[in-house]
């Protein structure tokens, strides 16, 4: 016969089958345990019933009078062969003290001894019921014994037989009524099986266990393999799993994280809030062992319901590093195309004069417009030692030049260094937006006001770093709101995000920025940073 590995079978059949198998053996468990108690309620129903005949003839005065009397029998006989033939019951026997017998439905037995064993207890004066195997089947038997003179002396003992029913002839008798039952309860099971093989098998994603097994370890090995930080929560903000990468930052193993509560692992994160607002919170830092990071939580949902939570993050190091080189480039290409299209123009103003025989004032131009940009490029290159800084304020002063805004930057600016906890990248975001915050705020003025004011100082302490624009001045009640992410006058969107990025890189490296209108108009930006375990900038 061919045999299928059960290993083969699909999901829904195994269920289907263990269901429906769990079904009926419940109920053969059941109908056994029904006949064994009908069994028993009809032995102890007829044990009364045996009992109460028994006490009955027990108190017949002929009985009393004729037992253990020769000739007695033929007195006992006629009664309780009567009694017998009318209750229904097996046999009722009649002994004297001696187990001599004086009444049996079957007449030759008698005048001869009761030999069971069961019988010395009834002539011991008590009256009881047992259970006997005789050769009509199983029974049970009252005794009940025979008193005389008021009860004080015993004569005999009366013995009523009933046949009980085996528990095969219950079956048999309860074969259709368990026919019926079973053959519902089993349509039931297997229809129950199906439907439930089914709905388990939807909520896997119609999956067989070793797909899904397998689907599994390929998602751990993606997971793993990343090289970014992931790692997510239950609904109780309880960590359910971590990659090797989270683990390397955070600083713990696996059995140090898992089920712990992310408050406990990571102080001052926000997933929990996300599993309570269910709004994500993308490219946030924050300072995880000592590290700081860029992170992204998002909320996990299923059909609809918040379960849980998942952060990515990785180490600034490696981004910075990136963002330097990037923000480098884009500076010095924005400064050759600025510095290119200014070139032009003042090429051809040296070209008109020559055509207008204005030698003289060609040579002057030449040497004025050289002389300032050699400045400016001296200042910079000789005291900002940082080249993705450096690229950056000469691209700005650049752009200054094309927006017909006049930037000064103070010949005393030097940069040696950055702060420990600031990297390049953060202070190319904090100089680039304040001096564009600048260029917004005198862009609508009249000539004479478009000027800025760019400082930045490497003092023993501290750095310093100093912007003024000669604009409207910030009014005294938003000069807190000016640092808040969206904040914006400008009515245009993706905006709103330089003061607050300045400030968020500020207070990270441990410093402050305060700002304050001055008295011929405008506003002062000045930053202040502690130098603390000095960091030298890259050359």
């Amino acid at each position: 016969m061919l045999k299928i590995n059960p290993k083969y079978y699909n999901l829904s059949t195994k269920i289907a089958v263990l269901s429906f198998g769990s079904v009926f053996l419940s109920i053969i468990i059941g109908v056994f345990v029904v006949v064994e108690r009908m069994s028993d309620s009809l032995e102890k129903e007829m044990g009364m019933r045996a009992m109460a005949i028994a006490r009955t003839l027990a108190q017949f005065e002929e009985i009393q009078k004729n037992v253990g009397n020769p000739g007695g029998q033929n007195i006992i006989q006629p009664i309780v062969e009567r009694t017998r033939l009318a209750t229904g019951v097996e046999y009722v026997v009649v002994v004297d003290m001696e187990g001599t017998r004086y009444s049996h439905p079957v007449e030759d037995r008698i005048g001869k001894k009761f030999t069971d064993t069961d019988l010395s207890p009834a002539l011991a004066n008590n009256e009881y019921i047992s259970k006997a195997q005789g050769v009509l089947g199983p029974s049970v038997r009252a005794f009940v014994p025979i008193k005389v003179d008021e009860g004080t002396r015993q004569v005999g003992v009366v013995i009523v037989g009933v046949l009980t029913p085996t528990k095969l002839s219950l079956l048999k008798y309860i074969q259709a009524q368990l026919y019926y039952s079973l053959g519902i309860g089993m349509i039931i099971g297997l229809l129950g099986s199906f439907y439930l093989a089914k709905k388990i098998k939807s909520a896997m994603f119609n999956m067989e266990p070793e797909e899904i097994a397998r689907l599994l370890e390929e998602r751990v090995a993606i997971f793993q393999a990343i090289s970014e930080g992931m790692i997510a929560i239950d609904a109780k903000s309880r960590i359910t799993i971590a990659n090797s990468e989270a683990m390397r930052i955070i600083g713990k193993n696996e059995d140090e994280i898992i089920g712990s509560y992310i408050g406990d692992v990571i102080p001052g994160t926000r997933m929990p809030e996300v599993l309570s607002t269910g709004q994500a919170h993308l490219n946030s830092e924050m300072i995880i062992n000592n590290t700081v990071v860029l992170a992204n939580r998002v909320p996990i949902r299923f059909e609809g319901y918040i379960i849980g939570a998942v952060a990515t993050f990785h180490a600034k190091t490696e981004a910075n590093r990136l963002a330097e080189e990037l923000t480098g480039v884009k500076s010095f290409i924005e400064a050759l195309r600025v510095q290119n299209h200014e070139y032009m123009n003042k090429l051809h103003t040296i070209a008109g004069l020559i055509q207008l025989d204005k030698s003289q004032q060609a040579l002057d131009y030449i040497f004025d417009i050289t002389e300032e940009q050699q400045e400016i490029t001296r200042i910079v290159s000789k005291n900002i030692f940082d080249h993705s800084i450096a690229g950056l304020l000469l691209g700005k002063y650049a752009r200054a030049k094309e927006l017909r805004i006049n930037m000064v930057i103070d010949r005393q600016s030097s940069l040696s260094g950055l702060p420990p906890c600031l990297e390049t990248g953060d202070m190319v975001a904090v100089i680039g937006n304040l001096i564009e915050n600048a260029f917004d705020a005198v862009r609508e003025e009249k000539q004479e006001r478009r000027k800025i004011y760019f400082a930045i100082f490497d003092n023993i302490n501290n750095l310093v770093i100093m912007v003024r624009d000669w604009g409207a001045g910030i009014p005294l009640e938003k000069r807190e709101t000016i640092f808040q992410q969206g904040f914006t006058t400008k009515g245009s969107m993706n905006r709103g995000i330089g003061l607050y990025l300045v400030k968020r890189y500020v207070e990270l490296a441990g410093g402050s920025i305060t700002v304050n209108n001055m008295e011929e108009g405008g506003a002062e930006f000045t930053v202040i940073m502690p130098k603390d375990e000095y960091r030298e900038a890259e050359g």
